[in-house]
């Protein structure tokens, strides 16, 4: 295949992800591009002829392919898919989404065969829209456990929320962590862990089979930050502390460690080494994710990564610069 005719493919599928998944308008997808409206409809159309879509685009671009490959390489990574989305940053959302439907995609490989599983989830958009996307998998012998506490409010991403729709959508079941996300005191996380509820709860979710988890950044405008969960004392002790991001309850600096606040010791949760077996896929859209992704990613008990080609970009540029 000639170069001319693998680009052409790449728009062309390119095209139809936006316009069918992203639910971009045509005009949309023609600013987006940079071609003309009449471009975009032959594009679709061309990609309806060649088969790319039917109820999803069924196409990897090689440029896409060629990402997640490095990514491998760069991280030691086991498997990287990389949504065909370069969404610019003001338009994160998008890149969620495109995110959410690749994760949606490897939860139906890993659940819908008839073998019991169990599937600790996270927090956050993502794995909430991933939860969206899901169709088509029935199998009841799925458990679906809180990898952490939940918040005090309802809400379609609170962890909880998450895992009772899935169970609903498979035929499952789901077990909830009864701890709040955060707690007022190191002393009173223990008080909470050591109720048998939480522990049961605990037990499960350290055993589970395979973890599902989302990268949150810590900065205005992030959904820990926006959620009202936090004091302003244990925001300024994220900020003097220079936290870049969580997964599920943990606090990360940017070499990937732990960071040694009081805010760490008061979150009821799984610890990442608690995580060696598991199955730990980290869902990351956006390039706003790229501090907290790669923090997340260094700490190093992520097997598995779906991210967005914008992310995943720059994910590969901060590596390379690293190396230099």
């Amino acid at each position: 295949m000639s170069m001319q005719k693998r680009q052409a493919d790449d728009d062309i599928a390119q095209a139809a992800w936006l316009y069918y998944v992203g639910n971009l308008s045509q005009q949309e997808v023609s600013k987006r591009l940079g071609v003309s409206r009449f471009k975009v409809l032959r594009m679709l159309a061309d990609a309806r002829e060649q088969g790319l879509v039917r109820i999803t685009v069924e196409h990897r671009t090689s440029r896409s392919l060629a990402l997640a490959d490095q990514l491998v390489e760069a991280f030691g990574l086991q498997e990287v898919q990389v949504a065909p989305v370069r969404a610019s940053s003001q338009d994160d959302e998008l890149a969620r989404d495109a995110v959410a439907i690749l994760a949606s995609g490897y939860l139906a490989r890993i659940a819908g065969s008839d073998s019991r599983a169990t599937v600790g989830l996270g927090w956050g958009r993502t794995l909430s829209s991933m939860a969206d996307n899901l169709t088509g998998v029935r199998n009841n012998g799925l458990t679906f456990v809180s990898l952490m506490g939940s918040v005090t409010y309802a809400s379609h991403t609170a962890p909880g929320d998450v895992c009772v729709r899935l169970a609903a959508q498979t035929g499952g079941r789901a077990i909830l962590m009864p701890a709040p996300f955060v707690t007022d005191s190191k002393a009173a996380c223990d008080g909470i862990m050591s109720q048998r509820l939480v522990r049961e709860a605990l037990d499960v979710a350290r055993r589970a089979d395979h973890a599902l988890m989302s990268v949150g950044e810590c900065q205005d405008g992030a959904i820990l930050f926006d959620s009202g969960i936090f004091s302003d004392a244990q925001i300024r002790e994220l900020r003097e502390a220079d936290v870049v991001g969580d997964c599920c309850g943990v606090f990360y600096k940017a070499d990937g460690s732990v960071a040694d606040i009081e805010l760490n010791r008061c979150t009821p949760c799984v610890q990442p080494n608690d995580m060696a077996s598991m199955d730990t896929v980290l869902l990351a859209g956006g390039v706003g994710k790229l501090a907290a992704t790669l923090a997340v990613l260094r700490a190093g008990f992520v097997k598995k990564l779906l991210v967005d080609e914008g992310l995943a970009t720059a994910l590969v540029a901060a590596r390379n610069k690293e190396r230099a």
